[in-house]
């Protein structure tokens, strides 16, 4: 039987949300890196993606907050296997805190942060004004991972605290739906709070 990173069963691992199954890559293979070969030639389709994968990717360029890169030194060096070790690390602290497969803890995590309604503006008539939007699939996944990657990154910026650390608090938080440890099921509630009253 073939364990990502030789330790865990991804086979086990499910996920709840129908809408997001097809999103959420969770394929067995035993090291999450294929340095692009899915989109050779083509367009990148990232749901072909291992989601381990993708939220390697986003640990080595988190991206923009606001229109700065507010992040760019430090551990953000985009090195493969830096980030393979802070994933797997991250993994590991996730596992002896639970005593679940880490997984299937990221992958609810991802599920519970993903946010389901979003605000655009709109202007009609000379007059902008904003509108509650359903947020596709894809982009729920994305926008969940790039607010889990930032969280982590910013709690152990000029800290004491590791990025493995403040990695795997993030995720326990996010799959114990908690609002208080974790930015993005934060950011997820209040931008749900905002479509709500923008109907």
């Amino acid at each position: 039987m073939m364990k990502l990173f030789d330790k865990w069963d991804i086979e086990q691992v499910s996920v709840k949300e129908q809408a997001l199954v097809p999103y959420i890559n969770i394929n067995p293979l035993l090291v999450p890196r294929t340095g692009g070969r899915a989109a050779e030639g083509q367009r990148v389709w990232t749901q072909k993606t291992n989601i381990v994968e993708r939220l390697m990717n986003k640990l080595m360029i988190p991206g923009h907050r606001g229109k700065k890169h507010k992040i760019t030194s430090y551990k953000l060096t985009g090195k493969g296997i830096k980030v393979y070790n802070i994933v797997k690390k991250s993994f590991e602290i996730i596992e002896k805190e639970t005593k679940l497969n880490p997984i299937q803890v990221f992958v609810t995590a991802l599920e519970n942060a993903a946010p389901r309604e979003e605000v655009t503006s709109i202007e009609y008539g000379g007059a902008r004004y904003s509108k509650a939007v359903e947020v596709s699939p894809l982009r729920r996944i994305d926008y969940a991972l790039r607010l889990m990657t930032q969280s982590a990154y910013s709690k152990a910026f000029n800290s004491k605290k590791s990025i493995e650390r403040s990695m795997a608090e993030e995720i326990i938080a996010a799959y114990k739906m908690d609002q208080q440890g974790s930015a993005a099921i934060a950011k997820k509630l209040e931008l749900e709070r905002q479509a709500d009253s923008s109907r």
